[in-house]
């Protein structure tokens, strides 16, 4: 098995991509040991790797984030708990872990009269943003509008990376505002 791996926008962050479909359906991200415990037995895998502080799972990658460590230390543990975990033939995420798009929508907010706002903002969130941020080992997911404003979830690598502000403030924002004009400002949460 053969797995590479790419530098992502947060150098705090790094992108494996193991060649073998990781998530069919969804994402799953991990923020602490517990979690990845109940979660996925790839997730606790990798967080018994004193310096992961983070892992994401996307369709085709998984990424980790790291303390203060540096990469050339971390990666070959990290390289072999993936390996390790897809030779064992285990399951990604346990039954007890569901992916985290099949809880996001119950935790969304917005107006009554905007439906049709929203759905053309998860819609172009769909089909323009997620498969970019994608590419550099993170994800953003709808998660309310009210007075104007997108409020979006930030996960993986974009998640804490410095340049988030300037892919939401520039990239997004102005994406969404160009298609919707009711659209004037975008934020994390």
């Amino acid at each position: 098995m053969f797995i590479q791996t790419e530098a992502t926008p947060n150098p705090a962050t790094l992108k494996f991509l193991p060649g073998k479909v990781v998530m069919e359906n969804g994402t799953a991200e991990f923020l602490d040991e517990e979690e990845a415990a109940a979660g996925s037995p790839l997730a606790a895998r990798l967080f018994a790797i004193p310096g992961v502080t983070g892992v994401f799972f996307g369709y085709d990658f998984v990424t980790v984030t790291k303390e203060a460590q540096e990469w050339q230390h971390l990666k070959p543990a990290i390289l072999g708990s993936i390996m390790e975990h897809f030779m064992s033939g285990q399951p990604i995420m346990s039954v007890a872990g569901a992916s985290d798009d099949a809880n996001d929508v119950e935790g969304e907010f917005f107006s009554e009269g905007d439906e049709s706002i929203v759905a053309t903002i998860k819609e172009l969130l769909e089909t323009r943003v997620r498969p970019a941020v994608a590419q550099d080992g993170g994800d953003i997911t709808f998660k309310g509008f009210r007075d104007g404003t997108v409020f979006l979830n930030m996960k993986g690598a974009c998640s804490g990376c410095p340049s988030s502000t300037a892919t939401l403030k520039h990239g997004v924002q102005n994406l969404l505002h160009h298609f919707i004009p009711e659209v004037q400002a975008v934020e994390a949460v």
